[in-house]
């Protein structure tokens, strides 16, 4: 009497292993648009060092078998680790200069704690480039106006009163004074945390 041929069940553990790591590893890497991938990992460290070790097995496990099985893989893993693939050059895209306004000015500032580094672009918006202790890193956005040697925001690049609405850009001293004195003028002598230094 003839038997119907064996079939073998693809196991599904390095799939469910695929799926749950990527899954990790997208919420990681989003953690960068809420202060920073390190500081998340500084902070939740227990369960993140764990998703990234799974997440490493799980992609040479994927590797041996694309390059033993081909086609033939699963496309579980497939999906799942070029998800993760993707969405880290579509962020790299996103944050780089290629899909933004060209830049036309540059200016940092540093105190003991951050880096502010402000980058404006030709179609008037601004960006505030935050960074801090333990990889904190965040990024505010707004708008501005040239208006003879004065930088005018319609929107500022922060959330409080750091960067004031005006401020003055001296190119003769390459820098953005941020402050003003008791009679409401500029101080344009170069001093700590009182302007930004443009660098291009």
């Amino acid at each position: 009497m003839a038997t119907a041929p064996e079939t073998h069940k693809k196991p599904v553990g390095f799939d469910m292993l695929a799926g749950l790591s990527a899954i990790g590893m997208i919420g990681w890497i989003i953690t960068s648009y809420f202060g920073g991938m390190v500081l998340f990992l500084l902070a939740y460290g227990f369960i993140i060092v764990p998703i990234i070790i799974l997440y490493v097995v799980s992609f040479i496990e994927t590797l041996i078998s694309l390059i033993r099985n081909g086609k033939a893989t699963s496309k579980t893993k497939l999906i799942a680790h070029g998800a993760v693939i993707s969405l880290v050059i579509l962020l790299n895209v996103a944050e780089s200069d290629l899909l933004k306004s060209k830049r036309v000015m540059t200016a940092i500032l540093k105190d003991d704690l951050f880096h502010y580094k402000l980058v404006f672009r030709k179609n008037g918006r601004v960006e505030n480039q935050v960074y801090g202790m333990f990889g904190y890193a965040t990024t505010y956005h707004g708008r501005y106006k040239l208006k003879d040697s004065l930088i005018v925001f319609s929107k500022r690049p922060y959330d409080n009163d750091f960067i004031p609405d005006t401020v003055l850009l001296d190119k003769t001293q390459h820098a953005i004074f941020i402050n003003r004195n008791k009679d409401g003028g500029f101080d344009v002598e170069k001093e700590w945390l009182n302007h930004f230094e443009i660098i291009e």
